[in-house]
């Protein structure tokens, strides 16, 4: 695939980078991962997806992000995950590397798996690189229903400038939130063929929470069987709200996009 086939029509980043692919299912949320059924669909016309969905590094993606000259927004792995239990700490240690060394983007590190996370964030990256996580790396977990919460804590744990958390896809209420020491909160509806249906009173139910807790909230996608089958307004409003650490550097035209 080409670089430019990794510009992302996702609303809350630029491009993907994908220096790993495939994942295994953790909780409810992994019931009908879009990545799986974009991997199996690509299985037979690319290389990289031979192998479907099972964990795989790529040794030829890593240094993506260097080779583009204009600063992006990047969501790292949207086909996989960083902290999978598979993924190497050799490997892990050079997509950090490449991060740090192409600082004039911002990498979006979303995960499921918080624990091994923070334990990169707290002891194995400050040990390597002998200084501080840089506010253009961001780290996020997902959440998508209550019994999921329990990701946020950690994620609160990790030393970053930028902690995010995806509600997505929302499959239940969350109930109350702590968004103490949370820089962002994006919320969206699971899509695709066999997708479950959001109710509007969760999505409104994080949306005021953030609001009475000044968090950013962007409200990415109602669920159906496509990602903008039913739109992208919340109670009539289009909500696109970004964290301001490292925007002026990389890509504050996000701000405006969709407006």
């Amino acid at each position: 695939m080409s670089d430019m086939a990794r510009q992302s029509l996702i609303e809350w980043t630029d491009a993907t980078w994908n220096p790993s692919t495939g994942c295994t299912k953790v909780s409810a949320g992994c019931k009908n991962c879009y990545a799986e059924r974009e991997a199996l669909k690509l299985q037979n016309r690319f290389a990289k997806y031979r192998d479907g969905f099972k964990f795989r590094i790529h040794e030829d993606q890593l240094d993506l992000p260097l080779r583009w000259s204009k600063p992006k927004m990047i969501f790292v792995n949207s086909m996989s995950d960083l902290f999978h239990e598979e993924m190497p700490l050799e490997f892990l240690h050079r997509c950090f590397a490449v991060m740090l060394d192409g600082d004039r983007h911002i990498y979006q590190i979303l995960t499921k798996r918080p624990a091994r996370m923070l334990q990169y964030c707290k002891i194995d990256f400050p040990r390597l690189f002998a200084c501080e996580l840089p506010d253009h790396i961001w780290f996020g977990v997902t959440v998508e229903d209550d019994s999921t919460k329990w990701r946020i804590d950690l994620l609160r744990k990790v030393p970053a400038k930028v902690r995010f958390i995806s509600f997505e896809p929302l499959v239940g209420p969350v109930g109350k939130l702590d968004l103490s020491r949370i820089s962002w909160a994006i919320v969206g509806g699971e899509s695709g063929p066999h997708h479950r249906i959001m109710k509007p009173e969760w999505a409104r139910e994080i949306r005021d929470q953030a609001v009475n807790q000044k968090v950013p909230f962007l409200f990415k996608q109602w669920s159906g069987f496509r990602p903008k089958s039913l739109g992208r307004e919340l109670d009539g409003t289009i909500w696109d709200e970004y964290p301001t650490v490292g925007l002026g550097k990389a890509c504050s035209h996000r701000q405006r996009r969709n407006r």
